[in-house]
This record gives structure tokens, sequence and C-alpha cells, in this order.
């Protein structure tokens, strides 16, 4: 397996597996109400996070590595009032999932080292997935903490597997 084939895989596991599945997860978890909760102004719901995530996957790795046109409307992201419900989102990871999938093949016969420009950023391919994977799993975080804060409970990732076991 080649360094390219291994990012397709890592891409697949980390924004796929344990991100969008785990948000999902939390989603189903959630009252609709919780959805759209901000402890401040300066917060953003998890509809927003979703939103966001979508954008930024979208216009960092599907377009850049698909050579399609960006439209992404990034303040779009962050408003409180484009709510969403719950179906909705679940709607929007499904399809990020499956456009994710769709440009894997890309990823495996790029120059990682060719430059390219996202947002007001000149990034490597290989700087752009990097980025797209660390992000998705800051926000996974941030929406992880908040069903548990607002749930008060055990999310499950990990439930059944020996973790303690040292090899």
């Amino acid at each position: 397996m080649n360094v390219n084939q291994l990012l397709s895989k890592e891409i697949e596991a980390r924004i796929i597996e344990c991100g969008i599945h785990r948000i999902i997860a939390c989603i189903e978890k959630l009252h609709e109400d919780h959805l759209h909760y901000r402890p401040n102004e300066n917060s953003n719901s998890i509809n927003n996070q979703v939103l966001h995530l979508d954008g930024n996957v979208r216009q960092w790795l599907i377009s850049t590595m698909s050579n399609t046109k960006d439209s992404r409307q990034r303040t779009m992201e962050f408003d409180p009032k484009n709510r969403k419900s719950k179906t909705e989102l679940i709607d929007i990871l499904n399809l990020l999932e499956k456009d994710i999938r769709d440009i894997l093949v890309n990823i495996e016969s790029i120059d990682l080292t060719q430059i390219q420009t996202v947002q007001c950023y000149t990034e490597s391919n290989l700087s752009i997935i990097v980025h797209v994977i660390e992000h998705f799993s800051y926000h996974v975080g941030q929406i992880t903490y908040i069903t548990k804060m607002l749930l008060d409970i055990d999310t499950g990732y990990y439930a059944g597997q020996a973790l303690d076991r040292i090899s």
C-alpha cells in the first residue's frame, strides 16, 4: 500500500468512521432543541458545527481533490437562524459521507506535494488532507462534549473494546 492509499484509508477512518458516524450517533440521542443549544453568543450549536464541517470538507477536500467549483457560503454556517432539523442534519452528513467516498480514489493518485489555493491559503495537497482530518476531529470533540453535557451520558464510542489491554 502506498502513502496515498494510506491517506485515503485515514480519511475514511478518521472523517467517516470516527467523525461522521459519531456525530450522527450524538444527533440521534439528542432532542431537536438540543441541536440549537448555545451556551453563549461566542459558541456554536451542534447544528452550526455540522453545517460548518460540511462546508469546510466540501471546500478544502472535495473541491480541491476533485478539481470542482467551490460554492461555500461560510457565513451561513454560523448563522443561528440557519436551523436544520435532526433529519436534515443527518441527511447532510450522509451525503457528505457519500461525496467523500466518491473522491477517495482521487486521493490515491494525486501528487501530495502539489500546491493549491483554498480560501485565502496556499497549501500542499498533503497539508489540505491533514487540515481536514484535524479540523473535523476538533469539532467532533465539541459535539461529543455538548452531547455528554446535555444528556449526562457515556456516548459508548469504545463500548466492548479492551482499551486497557497492553500489547
